[in-house]
């Protein structure tokens, strides 16, 4: 795969950054701050699994039903989490 390919998905899927294994992060939005901003979240997340591994080697990724589940309560079109009553506010990380 090339690197273009790797980032498509991300690109079309709404998110903002990417770990590109022996690369390093991607990150992008609508204005430079937001790029860096992301690109400071993507390596902060990497630290936090790399921390997590190194406290318990077997850990595994959280199932896809619970972390949809946590997602879209919040982010998803009938989000009801942390919303202010009557609008629905786009997943800003």
């Amino acid at each position: 795969q090339t690197l273009g390919s790797l980032l498509i998905d991300p690109l079309e899927n709404d998110c903002p950054g990417v770990l590109v294994a022996s690369h390093g992060p991607f990150a992008w939005g609508e204005t430079v701050e937001d790029s860096v901003h992301h690109a400071i979240i993507v390596e902060h997340l990497a630290r936090l699994a790399g921390e997590t591994l190194r406290i318990n080697a077997k850990a595994r990724s959280m199932q896809r039903s619970l972390l949809e589940k946590h997602f879209l309560r919040k982010h998803g079109p009938e989000a009801y989490y942390g919303q202010i009553r009557g609008t629905r506010n786009r997943a800003k990380i």
